[in-house]
């Protein structure tokens, strides 16, 4: 999870795409320059121990976009097939 703010903070969409399973991958993936992600905060986490193969992350990130404040508040599911792989998110109430 922290690799990919820190992918989506320095705009390494290689790195996004290569930790992004492949059933749920979109085929491009274009940032939007005028975001700068300042800041994550993990809230919880369920699962995605060292003997699990899939895990919930759920986090807020704040960002900065056109100079207005802003904030990410999503629950991320992960799978591990080998590595750990971002397969979607929803966006809590």
């Amino acid at each position: 999870m922290r690799s990919r703010f820190t992918a989506f903070a320095v705009g390494d969409v290689a790195h996004l795409l290569r930790t992004w399973h492949p059933t749920t991958r979109p085929p491009v993936l274009e940032l939007d320059d005028d975001t700068t992600w300042r800041r994550l905060a993990v809230v919880g986490t369920e699962r995605g121990g060292p003997w699990d193969d899939e895990g919930v992350v759920e986090f807020v990130a704040q960002h900065v976009t056109a100079g207005v404040r802003g904030r990410l508040h999503e629950r991320s599911r992960f799978v591990r097939e080998g590595d750990w792989f971002y397969l979607d998110g929803t966006h809590p109430g």
